[in-house]
């Protein structure tokens, strides 16, 4: 069973993911980081691809992006680092980038790749559902990936439901029509947006990103969710750490509430 589904079979409640931009801050920082990230308590992880136009990201991930292309980071040299990781990440792992990075890789070796490594699903947001669903599934499907797609709160309900049928693993639930970012609270348009999409009772749970950047916002989230995502605030923190493995631990608790 892809680990995906493992988790939301274990853990139904309070999933916390987060994301890091492959990398960044230095070039071979990624193993670190996930190795840190799943010590200290995360259930899932997504790592970015960097892309020179990452149109759906913040300044924050925008930035990293950026620096981790300008420290040579290539969707070859990831899949290089990712090699051998599954001997001490268990967790699973999701890769977040842009259709033309995958589309110059190759789509089969690209899919190929990610099961060889041991990658459990893929966030594409510019990815047509229509051309997945008409083109691209079965080679998912045959590399065990999972094709996770985003909604948002302008999506209709007709999308609603053809995303759910056609997706694997969770929705990514965009709180809000912005780019990424690290909000302070939740508004109550994305309140009634949260109800409206439970009231559809989809089949696929659901995990809440963009703009959850601490213990209250994560909560919060997870009142209309299974779980949470979180990206700039972590970036942040990435960004001013002087000891990555002491710093991500102290963060994950902190989001978490444990001391």
């Amino acid at each position: 069973m892809n680990r995906i589904d493992q988790l939301f079979q274990a853990k139904s409640e309070g999933i916390l993911n987060i994301y890091f931009t492959a990398g960044y801050p230095s070039l071979e920082d990624t193993n670190t980081i996930l190795e840190a990230l799943q010590s200290s308590g995360a259930d899932l992880i997504e790592i970015g691809i960097p892309y020179s136009d990452p149109v759906a990201d913040g300044p924050t991930i925008q930035e990293s992006n950026q620096q981790a292309l300008e420290n040579g980071m290539t969707m070859h040299k990831l899949f290089e680092q990712l090699q051998g990781f599954r001997e001490k990440v268990q967790v699973p792992v999701v890769l977040m980038g842009y259709f033309n990075p995958v589309v110059q890789y190759g789509i089969e070796a690209f899919c190929e790749k990610c099961r060889e490594v041991g990658i459990d699903g893929v966030i594409l947001p510019d990815l047509p559902i229509r051309e997945y669903t008409e083109v691209y599934k079965p080679i998912f499907e045959k590399n065990g990936l999972h094709n996770v797609f985003l909604i948002t709160p302008q999506t209709s309900e007709e999308r609603i439901l053809s995303i759910d049928a056609n997706t694997e693993g969770f929705i990514y639930m965009v709180s809000s029509a912005s780019i990424t970012g690290a909000k302070s609270d939740v508004t109550d348009v994305q309140k009634e947006y949260f109800k409206r999409v439970n009231a559809m009772n989809l089949k696929n749970p659901r995990l809440i990103g963009f703009g959850i950047s601490n213990q209250e916002t994560f909560e919060e989230a997870c009142e209309h969710a299974q779980g949470a995502i979180i990206g700039s605030a972590f970036i942040k923190l990435l960004s001013q750490s002087e000891n990555l493995t002491e710093d991500i631990t102290a963060f994950v608790k902190d989001i978490k509430g444990k001391k």
